[in-house]
């Protein structure tokens, strides 16, 4: 498959809105679709070459339910939107085998003990995670402009699914994260006085406004330490720190506080959907907090369901006071009758 071909693909991908990482990822199947077929170009192909291709990816390489899905989509997206084939999604594939494996959760006290072997960015963004139930990069793609400290709420702007929604900011959060904001306050004052200052707009904003991308609202909350030279306009920008940086920051502070369990970021996300669940907050409401499109998916971090819809206190809060979940506290709002000791 030529350049024209992939370039055809990621000129598509774009035109739709589609991620970066999953402008990657759909490339990057398109050329192992090829590659495992000897070369042969798509348009001479079709489903049973990609049923076959499928089912090797279950029985050969052993890859997952999620990542075989992938890249079912990745090869539909391209004979439709691309070849302008109207191909059927394969019916006859071999599925990897296991049910889906349950999410690794820290307990309270492994989350106190991952935060105290962090310190600085790493350590106010590890908190946000847990505090919140973010991905980690709709936490890294945050902008001055989504974080209303007054009203202690996160605006998530085109979460995964091109979805937004509100979250909370936990109050104790908040000391810190101002600080860290004036800190890049500073930093942001001190690009412009180089002629920097920039950073990369949503969509046709840059176009519509290009003076935005300079203005403190659209800023990065976590930006890069370094500043770089944007190739297509020339000018010196700022992106957001890194998530791989952010990553390995974690995994060696999990290996420092001794942990033994296979934990990422994104464990963040599910010990903050488990905390809440156990503290008797309704399904729901965690649900909308988390982004799920269905309440199935919601479902794998519990079986209890329907506890009351309530207004949620961070995670984050209960660990700093630990009245938040007293026993009078959850009677006295009628959750349930012995509410667990989550933490």
């Amino acid at each position: 498959m030529g350049q024209k071909l992939l370039g055809e693909l990621r000129r598509v991908l774009r035109s739709r809105h589609y991620s970066r990482r999953t402008e990657r990822a759909y490339v990057s199947w398109a050329r192992r679709f090829v590659l495992f077929h000897n070369r042969r170009h798509p348009a001479e192909m079709g489903e049973q070459e990609i049923e076959v291709y499928l089912s090797s990816l279950a029985t050969h390489d052993k890859v997952s339910v999620a990542t075989q899905a992938q890249a079912a989509s990745a090869l539909l997206f391209l004979y439709r939107q691309v070849l302008g084939r109207d191909v059927r999604r394969p019916t006859r594939v071999l599925r990897p085998r296991g049910a889906p494996s349950l999410p690794v959760v820290l307990t309270p006290d492994e989350v106190r003990a991952v935060f105290n072997h962090l310190d600085g960015v790493y350590r106010i963004v590890a908190m946000t995670l847990y505090g919140t139930g973010l991905r980690l990069l709709e936490c890294l793609t945050l902008r001055v402009k989504d974080v209303d400290i007054e009203r202690r709420e996160i605006r998530v702007r085109q979460g995964k699914g091109g979805r937004d929604r509100v979250t909370m900011l936990p109050e104790s959060l908040v000391a810190a994260l101002q600080a860290h904001l004036a800190q890049v306050r500073i930093q942001h004052q001190g690009d412009l006085a180089a002629g920097a200052g920039r950073v990369a707009l949503p969509g046709a904003l840059g176009r519509k406004s290009p003076g935005a991308a300079r203005t403190w609202a659209w800023q990065y909350i976590f930006p890069a330490t370094r500043m770089h030279l944007h190739s297509a306009s020339g000018q010196r920008r700022r992106h957001h720190v890194h998530e791989t940086a952010v990553q390995r920051a974690f995994r060696n502070a999990v290996r420092d506080a001794g942990i033994a369990k296979r934990a990422t970021c994104h464990t963040l996300r599910h010990s903050f959907a488990t905390h809440v669940l156990e503290a008797g907050y309704d399904i729901r409401i965690v649900q909308e907090l988390l982004g799920h499109r269905d309440v199935r998916t919601t479902m794998i971090y519990t079986h209890v369901l329907n506890r009351g819809g309530l207004v949620v206190k961070s995670p984050l809060d209960m660990l700093r006071n630990p009245s938040l979940r007293s026993d009078n506290a959850f009677r006295q709002r009628g959750v349930m009758q012995q509410p667990p000791d989550a933490f």
